[in-house]
């Protein structure tokens, strides 16, 4: 913190941003209120513009909204050709063509096409939730975040989040040569003159990547005795097991009580001793590591907040969570929950904004 209390610029741990972007996708999760949901994704773009860095993965959430809004839609024309229709409200009555086991278009809705789109909207949401943290945290500094045991499956997970980053970085690229070569142009016939070569410098980059890791002994395998080779496994597979009959148990009510949070428990114990036991084969080092500081518990605080207020409101009173169908109605504006999305957008103002680059600040 500096002497005026504004936190000086410096990269937040990957780790917190993870978890606010988890606690807030959780949150989404759990409703299908539409003004929660694009309320929770203005959180996370607020965010996003408030936070995000000059590196490429900090410009790819707009490729994660544009991916959502995609989601929507397929959703919504997926409710037209095959979906279940039912409401009181009939918007069209399109031919239907009956198949097999299926009845292709029919009436049309207006209950079945607000809630194929809310649905849509929830997935949306959890995307953009999902994309804040992908443009928010490093992947490089994640991978150095992930224990030892999970190194090989870190490594694998963090060149996948990788993906999006780098191809929006791509077109870029592509689009300011054909610029400079003088070549414009917009609309589709556009896209197929970049698509190539981005595609191509996508794999190149993709491959300069894989080189570098390579030589710096990135997935490298590591000598390990049998026994701890089958105590690893076996831990993790029984430990997996229990925390999803565990989840299972949570998730449904009649299910006996200790196929629930005890299961859940004993489960993510299991796994975190085969970490542990994995990990003592796994030596690696890290210079200068991430400091996990006031600043980290905000921004992580804030998300599991959200969780938590979204939680209550479905304890308190669930019904503001739903959009209500059967009768039609607007949806409500949960205060409870309203008010933890709303504390999911402090680190907009508390957390350190990332250091700036020496050529922009010239």
């Amino acid at each position: 913190m500096s002497r005026l209390g504004a936190p000086l610029p410096r990269h937040l741990h990957p780790v917190a941003w993870w978890v606010w972007a988890v606690g807030l996708a959780v949150a989404c999760s759990r409703t299908t209120n539409p003004l929660l949901l694009l309320l929770a994704v203005a959180v996370a773009g607020l965010v996003v513009v408030a936070k995000r860095g000059s590196s490429p993965w900090a410009r790819a959430f707009r490729l994660y909204l544009g991916l959502g809004a995609f989601v929507v839609v397929v959703r919504v024309v997926l409710h037209v050709l095959v979906g279940f229709k039912f409401g009181e409200h009939r918007l069209w009555t399109l031919p239907s063509v009956d198949l097999p086991g299926i009845t292709l278009l029919g009436p049309l809705y207006l209950e079945g096409l607000l809630a194929a789109a809310v649905e849509g909207l929830r997935l949306a949401a959890i995307i953009a939730c999902i994309g804040a943290a992908n443009a928010l945290a490093n992947p490089k500094r994640l991978l150095r975040a992930v224990p030892a045991a999970l190194h090989e499956v870190g490594t694998a997970v963090v060149i996948a989040v990788t993906v999006a980053p780098q191809l929006a970085d791509s077109v870029q690229r592509v689009r300011r040569a054909r610029a400079l070569r003088g070549e414009g142009g917009t609309g589709l016939r556009a896209v197929g003159r970049v698509a190539l070569p981005v595609l191509q410098d996508t794999l190149d980059r993709s491959l300069l990547l894989a080189s570098a890791m390579d030589s710096r002994g990135y997935g490298r395998r590591v000598a390990q005795g049998t026994l701890a080779r089958r105590a690893t496994a076996t831990l993790t597979l029984v430990g997996l097991l229990g925390a999803a009959l565990g989840t299972y148990g949570l998730l449904d009510t009649s299910a006996p009580a200790l196929v629930g949070a005890p299961m859940l428990v004993a489960g993510l114990g299991l796994c975190a001793a085969g970490m542990v036991v994995g990990g003592r084969a796994v030596h690696r080092t890290v210079y200068r590591r991430d400091p996990w500081a006031l600043p980290e518990w905000v921004v992580a605080g804030s998300g599991v907040l959200a969780t938590v207020a979204v939680l209550a409101q479905a304890t308190v009173a669930p019904a503001g969570l739903a959009q209500p169908l059967s009768p039609l109605a607007p949806p409500a504006l949960p205060l409870l929950a309203v008010a933890g999305l709303l504390v999911a957008a402090l680190p907009a103002f508390l957390a350190p904004s990332p250091p700036v680059p020496r050529r922009e600040s010239s």
